[in-house]
């Protein structure tokens, strides 16, 4: 069976080291600790230089939820045009309605400025009201993939309702689990849901070569972060999450 790791890079060095470990596609995100927001044009621009493999890039302009404001519509309208202009090779939405739906009229208008790319609906779909329902929604607004957990924190405890989503999408979607994918859980994930594309960023911390520091003062003010470590994908997440997957054929 033929598996494919999207590597969910912070920067254009992880996506680096995403390809160096086999990762067949890149989703690039600003704002990891929010979940994703849009990343800035010169990431966009240094990525695509950095890697041949596929790069998808999510449109997102804040953390929290997926009801956006006219002004929010605006400049991810405007985000979709720079990243086809930049050269991506998908892009990465998600919308709701006020009750919980998927937003179909604004998720079109998405669907028709990526002008022809593929799109992917991201985890807004694991807070909608039912994701099956949901699920229609999107096929039918042309998307080419979900990025899902199964409406839980992490993709294994969602693992029975990404099943039902890979079944009900049959061929006409890919259903892509994401959240808590690990190289030591995807073969049984793999194996319980029957997906074939995984989402997951593999990073791990790096020291900061910076000799002085000035420690207690937070760049976050209430958000406590190691501001002298760096936090990169490791390609050894990424050969080892394939190596997982090919064993799975192996005992097949």
């Amino acid at each position: 069976m033929d598996y494919r790791i999207e590597n969910c890079a912070g920067s254009a060095e992880s996506a680096r080291r995403a390809q160096a470990g086999g990762a067949y596609r890149v989703e690039l995100c600003a704002g990891l600790p929010e979940g994703g927001t849009t990343p800035s044009y010169g990431e966009i621009v240094a990525t695509r230089r950095a890697i041949d493999i596929k790069l998808n890039v999510i449109i997102r302009p804040r953390a929290g939820d997926f009801l956006y404001t006219p002004l929010e519509v605006e400049s991810m309208l405007e985000d979709i045009k720079m990243a086809r202009q930049l050269g991506v090779d998908g892009i990465v939405v998600g919308c709701l309605t006020p009750e919980g739906e998927v937003d179909k009229s604004l998720l079109a208008r998405f669907v028709e400025a990526a002008g022809g790319l593929p799109v992917t609906f991201h985890r807004a779909i694991d807070v909608c009201r039912n994701p099956f329902t949901a699920l229609e929604d999107i096929i039918e607004a042309g998307c080419a993939r979900v990025l899902t957990s199964g409406g839980k924190a992490t993709a294994l405890e969602g693992a029975e309702v990404i099943a039902q989503l890979v079944k009900q999408a049959g061929e006409r979607i890919i259903i892509m689990p994401g959240s808590g994918v690990t190289p030591e859980n995807i073969a049984e994930l793999a194996q319980r849901t029957g997906a074939k594309e995984f989402h997951f960023t593999g990073r791990v911390p790096e020291p900061s070569p910076m000799r002085y520091r000035h420690e207690g003062v937070s760049m976050g003010g209430t958000v406590t972060i190691d501001e002298y470590a760096y936090l990169f994908t490791d390609p050894n997440k990424i050969s080892g999450a394939l190596e997982a997957l090919s064993s799975i054929e192996t005992i097949a």
